[in-house]
């Protein structure tokens, strides 16, 4: 399935409160304002709502919907990974990576890369300059990750399907150079609406590159990369996927390098 290209507005409106600065679309700001107003971080407020489905990261991940627009979102609070992270825990130095991510959501999307959409984030103020982030981005249904397919944590998601989309999302990467440093099985999203075929979906796009590399060299980056996870997912779980259709579908993946897209700068 093929994402078509979305035209946003590009402005990225900000609005200072008391204990903190909140980012986001104009149509959503007032919303996200309110909530920090009301309930002190976006992260404590989505927390505290009933939840349709268990979300996870690095922490757990909350959905809810806005007070005023009653946008359907997914609030999730941003913390250190790496050996370093029991001392630098959730506080980053401005501008954090939170408006890359905004940036790179959209930039995907008008692309026609499914990924999903960056709606704001929010910086509160810590010690010493420093700050913590929520981030919020609008909440898909009928979603599960590759690693929850291939672990049958998605019953309802045949690998097979799953596999074939993530490949069709390799290929459509691969078109507009656009590098993804950390492809692991958790960072593919599969969207399943009912009675239609699973598309993959990219999410944590602020660490990707977009554009400047061939789709040769894409293609090789992200597969490597995807390639090691899905080892050490089966090393840990004993997923169906065994090395060698680990290594069949990456044979199968570098076999399919597209022509990079018109316009491309490479």
């Amino acid at each position: 399935m093929t994402t078509a290209p979305v035209a946003f507005a590009p402005a990225l409106d900000s609005r200072p409160l008391a204990q903190a600065t909140v980012f986001g679309c104009a149509a959503y700001l007032d919303d996200l304002s309110t909530v920090i107003r009301d309930h002190g971080t976006l992260y404590e407020w989505a927390s505290s709502q009933p939840q349709p489905r268990a979300l996870r990261g690095r922490a757990p991940v909350y959905v809810a919907a806005l007070p005023t627009t009653r946008t359907a979102v997914v609030v999730r609070h941003s913390w250190h990974g790496g050996l370093l992270a029991p001392l630098t825990r959730d506080v980053f130095r401005r501008p954090t990576r939170a408006p890359l991510e905004f940036e790179h959501s959209r930039k995907l999307l008008e692309l026609g890369i499914p990924t999903t959409e960056v709606l704001g984030y929010a910086l509160y103020h810590a010690a010493f300059g420093l700050v913590r982030v929520d981030v919020v981005s609008r909440y898909v249904e009928h979603t599960a990750d590759l690693g929850m397919v291939l672990a049958n944590l998605a019953p309802a998601i045949e690998c097979d399907a799953a596999l074939a989309a993530t490949l069709t999302l390799l290929e459509q990467l691969a078109r507009h150079g656009v590098v993804h440093p950390d492809l692991n099985v958790k960072n593919i999203l599969l969207h399943t609406p009912p009675d239609t075929p699973p598309s993959a979906m990219v999410i944590d796009v602020d660490v990707a590159t977009i554009g400047g590399v061939s789709p040769a060299r894409t293609m090789e980056r992200n597969v490597a990369r995807l390639e090691r996870s899905l080892h050490k997912w089966n090393r840990q779980f004993g997923c169906d996927m065994a090395d060698a259709r680990i290594a069949a579908f990456a044979k199968a993946a570098l076999a399919r390098v597209p022509a990079a897209a018109s316009g491309s700068a490479l």
